[in-house]
């Protein structure tokens, strides 16, 4: 694989995005591809934004995505798909939660709620994967296996087997929830499928 390949994954905290790109990286890697990643996540014990980038392709130098160059964004819910748009490239995949954080900022009525969001993004992203990811883990037994839901999905688009993100996932999730999110991961795959 020549080419170096983008992936943004964007939320607020609380979501497993961290743990997300954890697992992604690791399969890159068991994939054998060079990887690098990076993180954001200054006020993510509050709900705040979080953005974690991993790179991954024969030899990968930099771990910092440049605007305009993610060949996916993968979107833990909905504000965050807008907020994080001018990372996607313009061929970019989206992958987003069908799901909503209302942002304090919202519910303390210090600023307006997005109107029509399902019409804002589908302007925006009219070939975007919607996946009820949150609906789905809720469905497994545990909401927060949603971000295992979306590694799923995501799973679908990136060069390499689910045997290296199943590899990653043992490697990484405790073995009493590793049932759990492999069947979560799963679900996920079903959906964008």
């Amino acid at each position: 694989m020549d080419k170096v390949f983008n992936v943004s994954l964007v939320g607020v905290g609380g979501q497993g995005i961290l743990l997300t790109s954890e697992i992604l990286a690791r399969a890159a890697a068991l994939a054998g591809l060079d990887v690098k990643k990076s993180e954001i996540h200054g006020m993510a014990q509050r709900g705040g934004s979080v953005i974690s980038q991993v790179r991954f392709g024969a030899r990968v130098y930099s771990p910092i995505i440049a605007d305009g160059t993610s060949d996916i964004l993968v979107a833990f819910e909905r504000l965050e798909a807008l907020r994080w748009r001018h990372l996607l490239a313009p061929a970019g995949r989206v992958l987003i939660n069908r799901h909503d954080v209302v942002p304090v900022t919202v519910s303390s009525g210090q600023q307006a709620a997005v109107e029509d969001i399902d019409g804002v993004i589908a302007d925006l992203y009219p070939g975007a994967l919607m996946v009820p990811a949150t609906r789905l883990a809720t469905e497994l037994g545990q909401v927060r296996a949603a971000n295992m839901v979306l590694a799923g999905a995501l799973s679908r688009w990136t060069p390499f087997g689910v045997e290296a993100w199943q590899a990653a996932m043992q490697a990484r999730i405790p073995a009493k929830l590793l049932a759990l999110n492999e069947r979560a991961f799963a679900a996920g795959r079903e959906a964008a499928a």
